[in-house]
């Protein structure tokens, strides 16, 4: 059985940039996923910017996974070893559905760009009220990497043999 549709649906996608150092002009991690969403035809809901705070994360990823427009949610950042990395303790007590093979996939792609540093990425993703979040590094490539590779072609109603489309809200 497939999954894939013969039209392009356009998705509502938020974008959550977890830094303790970061704003709106200098997040270029957040400002790349929001080109990326928008050039490939979906719809940005919100984008926001918080602090490593796993109830602060948590309070946001709430609302949205609580928000019928929303569909899908990337986060960047937060995701190393670090003190102050919580995005994955933050996010992943409230999946309903893990989904094992992007964080896998992640560092199997990135190990071609930065060898076995990509060891050190907690990248996850999975399900929460039919809503996908995606979270992954807080690099600029990083972002690039999982965007390019992963995550469009997941969100491409077009995409086969499968893709997440039709297992999000409508």
């Amino acid at each position: 059985m497939t999954h894939a549709a013969t039209e392009f649906v356009p998705l509502n996608i938020a974008v959550l940039t977890v830094s303790d150092t970061r704003n709106e002009e200098t997040d270029t991690s957040g400002r790349s996923l929001v080109d990326n969403l928008q050039s490939a035809g979906h719809h940005l809901v919100e984008k926001q910017i918080v602090i490593d705070d796993k109830y602060d994360i948590r309070a946001i990823l709430s609302r949205w996974i609580a928000d019928t427009n929303v569909q899908v949610v990337l986060v960047t950042g937060g995701t190393g070893f670090t003190g102050r990395d919580t995005t994955p303790e933050a996010v992943a007590p409230l999946f309903d559905k893990t989904i094992e093979g992007f964080g896998e996939l992640f560092r199997q792609v990135s190990f071609n760009e930065i060898g076995t540093s990509t060891i050190q990425s907690r990248a996850l993703a999975g399900m929460a009220n039919k809503t996908l979040i995606f979270c992954m590094p807080g690099s600029t490539n990083a972002c690039r990497t999982a965007w390019d590779h992963i995550i469009q072609s997941q969100l491409d109603s077009r995409h086969k043999p499968c893709n997440f489309v039709p297992h999000l809200r409508r």
